[in-house]
């Protein structure tokens, strides 16, 4: 029998890429099976919370509660009346009210749709945020091995795409792990201010539940585990702005990561590799080829997430008490972000896990540039004795004749009598070897391995 043909239209849900751009853990989060059970639970929470006010009978909380069934739902009804009201939650009340009999008449009581679909996203976003913080650890440590490894690896610092001074791949890795260290600190920040409940009925007053509407907000809010708002946010979404511009700067990073990693595995660089597994990364007409794969879509995600961010920050401008679209846009950037994100940091552990550091070729494009690279060492030696100006001048000269003859700068400054009657050729060749001036990068990488706990 022929299998079910393929149907996905996002690379999030292909059978083709949805594991490059995403993980199974996040998907299942953000599945419509999760959200659907997300709303069901908000919905019992709700009844059992009203039922500890004394808003609505006890036993109709507790036949809510069990009598709600979300696998046996209609889910071919429920998506052509979504389509018809254009919201899940009065479709929804309407089975859960059947399932649940005569005490189906308490479900959804003083509730407005947006209060159960703000707080069952809120619990996705909790889900899902304990996963990137995991995440987000685990490739610490993985940085953190990185630099502790190769803080002595000297290597070709670069600056506008040039050779600028000798740094090492330690320092290189700590500066990398010093944004996930601050990364780690933002998630620990914001999760307090964003992980709130919603309950505030139709314009957000409450006004429905008379004066028991702040008691069962917060009765609602212990049951599901969330922090109490300490005003309704139905058109305030700076909290789940923030979120989404929080993943972009985590993927941004990421997106630096690989720009650095693909630049190095180039043919012409060929100082790192990303993990080899047999056949990743292979041509389909050029068998020498070995792509930055992982590389690759950490960058394409970190764009993704770019375009997500400014879409939430679009959709912090609502009009009034309850908006006219912008929380639409929410539906479509919320859970892409978490699985584009959650893909990016995937393929950034894997990659940076086994990446192959060839710390020979960093010493060989060290050395390509024979000595000029550490100029500033040169000129800064000759500095206290001709000044730092007519040092400066007279070095400029020498890596002009060294580029122009093809020689190494300790020949050219050797051959320059204003230097050579100054300094013998031993601190010449003392001055312009590229390990001698790292500058304090190894001490720079001990700094950021030791400024928080690990």
């Amino acid at each position: 029998m022929r299998a079910t043909v393929p149907t996905a239209t996002t690379v999030l849900d292909s059978i083709l890429f949805r594991d490059a751009f995403g993980t199974p853990a996040m998907r299942e989060i953000f599945s419509d099976y999760s959200l659907i059970s997300r709303y069901a639970e908000v919905e019992i929470a709700l009844a059992k919370a009203e039922a500890r006010c004394g808003v609505i009978p006890s036993d109709a909380a507790d036949e809510i509660a069990k009598r709600t069934d979300v696998a046996a739902l209609d889910f071919d009804l429920l998506h052509q009346e979504t389509d018809i009201v254009g919201y899940p939650i009065l479709p929804l009340v309407h089975q859960m009210a059947k399932q649940c009999g005569d005490a189906g008449r308490f479900v959804h009581w003083g509730a407005t749709t947006q209060d159960i679909m703000d707080s069952a996203v809120m619990l996705q976003v909790r889900d899902g945020l304990e996963i990137i913080e995991q995440d987000i650890s685990e490739l610490r440590k993985i940085l953190a091995d990185l630099s502790k490894r190769h803080r002595d690896t000297p290597m070709a610092g670069r600056t506008h795409l040039q050779q600028a001074l000798p740094v090492t791949f330690g320092y290189k890795c700590a500066i990398w792990l010093a944004m996930f260290d601050r990364h780690a600190e933002r998630l620990a920040q914001l999760k307090p201010r964003v992980l709130v409940g919603q309950f505030a009925g139709a314009a957000g007053t409450l006004a429905s539940l008379g004066g028991k509407g702040l008691e069962v907000q917060q009765a609602l809010c212990d049951e599901l585990g969330l922090g109490v708002p300490v005003s309704t946010w139905h058109v305030a979404r700076d909290g789940l702005a923030e979120v989404v511009n929080f993943f972009a700067l985590v993927t941004g990073s990421l997106g630096k990561i690989a720009l650095d990693i693909m630049i190095m595995a180039s043919t012409e660089f060929a100082e790192v590799y990303e993990p080899f597994v047999k056949g990743r990364g292979a041509s389909s007409t050029m068998p020498q080829k070995r792509n930055p794969i992982s590389s690759e879509l950490m960058l394409a995600a970190a764009k993704g997430v770019r375009q997500h961010a400014g879409l939430m920050l679009d959709a912090t401008i609502q009009d009034f008490e309850r908006a006219t679209g912008p929380w639409h846009a929410e539906w479509m950037a919320i859970p892409e972000s978490f699985v584009l994100t959650a893909g990016a940091l995937h393929q950034a552990k894997f990659a940076l896990s086994g990446l192959i550091v060839d710390e020979a070729r960093m010493a060989t494009n060290l050395d390509i540039s024979r000595g000029l690279i550490v100029a500033e060492a040169v000129m800064m030696g000759l500095a206290p004795q001709l000044g730092r100006q007519d040092a400066h001048d007279v070095v400029y000269d020498a890596c002009r004749r060294a580029n122009e003859q093809h020689i190494s700068l300790a020949d050219a400054l050797a051959a320059d009598p204003k230097i050579a009657s100054r300094i013998d050729r031993a601190t010449i060749e003392r001055l312009t070897a590229p390990r001698n001036y790292l500058g304090l990068a190894p001490e720079m990488v001990d700094r950021v391995l030791a400024s928080v706990a690990r």
